[in-house]
């Protein structure tokens, strides 16, 4: 039986296939996004006279919340995410828009800023069924394997 994208989410017993990997592709993911916002973050710097060193950490945060919730919302995927074939899916598997997207960075950067959370949202992407994170849990969104021209 087919699934089609727009579909609400595939069962993760009956579709496993889109659930396969996602824990291990959202991390390979995640070194890509990191890298490319250290990247742009790099190039603004001299834009600022070089005065940008002096708060280097909050302009990197600043670009990385701009980055994913631009990406997420324009193809609900970052960079990272669409390399490594993974989508964002809303609990109703539409694509996220403007609102959705920037909830999800907001959850993402809050987990990320403390260990604890961070460290729940990872045992959770590892053992449950759909692969969810702490803040997919809590805003009902799921990574998918895209099928091919998604």
């Amino acid at each position: 039986m087919s699934h089609s994208w727009t579909d609400p989410l595939p069962d993760p017993d009956r579709h496993a296939e889109f659930y396969a990997d996602v824990p291990l592709k959202r991390g390979l993911a995640w070194v890509v996004d990191m890298f490319l916002i250290a990247l742009i973050t790099a190039l603004i710097v001299p834009f600022t006279a070089f005065t940008a060193l002096f708060y280097l950490p909050v302009l990197f945060l600043c670009v990385g919340f701009a980055y994913r919730t631009v990406t997420l919302a324009r193809s609900s995927a970052t960079p990272g995410m669409r390399l490594m074939a993974i989508g964002l899916r809303t609990h109703r598997g539409e694509p996220l828009g403007l609102s959705e997207a920037f909830l999800h960075t907001l959850g993402y950067t809050v987990s990320v800023s403390m260990v604890l959370p961070q460290i729940v949202s990872v045992v959770l992407m590892l053992t449950t069924a759909r692969a969810q994170g702490l803040t997919d849990h809590l805003l009902g969104t799921v990574a998918l394997n895209r099928a091919a021209g998604d």
